[in-house]
């Protein structure tokens, strides 16, 4: 009996010994897939930040606001009272003829005055957008103001570490200056799922931080663009990037400029946001600023912005080279009708 006993104790010893283990398996798994759950997360992170750029505006066609009718107002309909007669005219018993007829009437008219109700936002709605579709069509400012304020297509930008002010010069033409941090917006560590299933997090590389970064920038470079010309009928936008600084002499941080470019409209059609790369893409616009960020400070080379006057300047040279090709066209076509001549 005590030998049997012993050995039910080692049973139970052993079965308690596969249930920790299993028990430990468990809880490893469960710890696994947590960790599996945070390196996913943190890729996520950093595939929205460099993804904000395809994300495609739907176009606001502004002619059809403006020339669209106003709501139809409701009419009061009787089909409550209606039923009810015809239910009272089958039935045997007139008890309660005047009580039911009476109640349907009320009923007519509640969904009178609801739809009434419905019907009175509805007409302010149109009303308020097609007067702003006219003023928009008319090329006023405080039409596109408004129209950037009260649709506001730029919430994601917001959210994911970025502030926009907006300048509108004319009906063709809005300037738009872009806030970024850095510090908050793009992740200063890495994280990297290991063989034995934990999280390894490790310090960001500067080269790295530096390419998301630049890579993030220009993609919400790209993505105001998109948002501004689907909802504004502007033919060019340019856009500064600006970063905050620690300014030594007073120990503040401050906001500079470290990236400016002119964006036509036709120009960013043509492209193939699911394919390109934000970067090259703005490094090949009319920019100023190059993204090298300083190995001493760790912050972009500063600039100057670009301004409407420089693109008059630049339509001016354009301008001014168009005329001295056409000049180099006519004198070579004189010179070939002269050599012509000169060999008869």
């Amino acid at each position: 009996m005590e030998a049997e006993e012993r050995r039910q104790q080692r049973e139970a010893k052993k079965r308690q010994r596969e249930l920790e283990r299993q028990s430990k398996e468990l809880a490893k798994l469960s710890a696994l897939e947590q960790a599996r759950l945070e390196v996913e997360t943190y890729e996520n992170n950093l595939d929205v930040l460099l993804s904000v750029h395809k994300e495609k505006a739907e176009a606001w066609d502004w002619r059809r606001l403006a020339a669209s009718l106003p709501p139809a107002p409701p009419q009061l309909r009787t089909h409550n009272e209606l039923k009810t007669r015809q239910l009272l005219m089958v039935s045997a018993s007139h008890n309660g003829d005047v009580v039911a007829i009476r109640q349907a009437q009320q009923q007519d008219e509640k969904e009178y005055q609801d739809a009434l109700q419905a019907y009175t936002v509805e007409y302010a709605e149109w009303k308020n957008l097609s007067i702003l579709a006219s003023r928009i069509l008319l090329g006023q400012h405080g039409a596109y103001i408004e129209a950037l304020q009260e649709f506001n297509p730029f919430n994601e930008l917001a959210c994911i570490g970025s502030s926009l002010n907006f300048t509108v010069h004319n009906a063709h033409l809005v300037e738009c200056v872009l806030s970024t941090n850095s510090n908050k917006t793009i992740p200063s560590e890495v994280k990297t799922l290991s063989s034995s299933g934990k999280v390894t997090v490790k310090q960001m590389p500067r080269q790295r931080f530096v390419e998301i970064y630049q890579d993030y920038v220009c993609g919400c470079v790209l993505r105001v663009a998109r948002e501004v010309f689907a909802l504004l009928p502007v033919d060019m936008i340019i856009i500064t990037a600006f970063a905050e600084y620690l300014d030594t002499a007073t120990g503040l941080m401050l906001e500079r400029p470290f990236l400016s470019v002119v964006i036509a409209r036709e120009i960013l059609n043509s492209f193939n946001f699911d394919k390109l790369d934000p970067s090259d893409s703005i490094m090949g616009l009319p920019h100023r600023g190059e993204l090298n960020m300083s190995r001493k400070t760790g912050k972009f080379d500063f600039i100057s912005p670009l301004t409407p006057a420089d693109m008059d300047r630049g339509a001016d040279e354009s301008a001014n080279f168009e005329e001295l090709m056409d000049a180099v066209k006519r004198r070579n076509s004189e010179l070939a009708h002269h050599i012509a001549t000169l060999t008869q």
